[in-house]
C-alpha cells in the first residue's frame, strides 16, 4: 500500500519557485459582503477596482428572497465598485458613497476598515 501524506501537509506545499503575495503592515484582508436588490435580474456581475473592472471575474448569487450577493477578501481602505444587472451598469443605493472613476462615471464607494 502506498504511504499517503497527512491532508494538512498536502495543503501547506507551495512549488519552490512560487510567489506568495503579501500585504504591507497593517493592511489585513477584511471579510465583505455586498447585496443588490435586483429581484427580477437574469444575471448580476459586481465589478470594481478589487478585480479590475472585469465584467465576468465576480458573478453575484441569487438568494432565497430574490437579492443577489457576492462575497470576497478585501485590503483595508476604499474601494470603488458597481453592480451589472442584466449587463446595465447600477449603483448601490446602500453604498458609503458615490464618487467618479477614471472615465468620470459615477461609481459607489465602500469603505473598509
Amino acid at each position: 500500500m502506498p504511504k499517503t501524506k497527512p491532508m494538512n501537509a498536502m495543503i501547506s506545499e507551495r512549488p519552490p519557485n512560487a510567489v506568495v503575495p503579501r500585504l504591507p503592515a497593517g493592511r489585513s484582508l477584511h471579510h465583505v459582503s455586498f447585496f443588490c436588490e435586483a429581484t427580477e435580474a437574469d444575471h448580476v456581475f459586481l465589478v470594481g477596482d478589487f478585480n479590475h473592472w472585469n465584467p465576468t471575474a465576480t458573478p453575484m448569487n441569487r438568494m432565497p428572497d430574490g437579492r443577489w450577493m457576492a462575497s470576497m477578501e478585501l485590503p483595508h481602505g476604499h474601494h470603488q465598485y458597481r453592480f451589472l444587472v442584466d449587463g446595465k451598469p447600477q449603483l448601490d443605493p446602500k453604498a458609503s458613497g458615490v464618487t467618479l472613476d477614471e472615465r468620470n462615471e459615477p461609481v459607489s464607494l465602500i469603505a473598509v476598515s
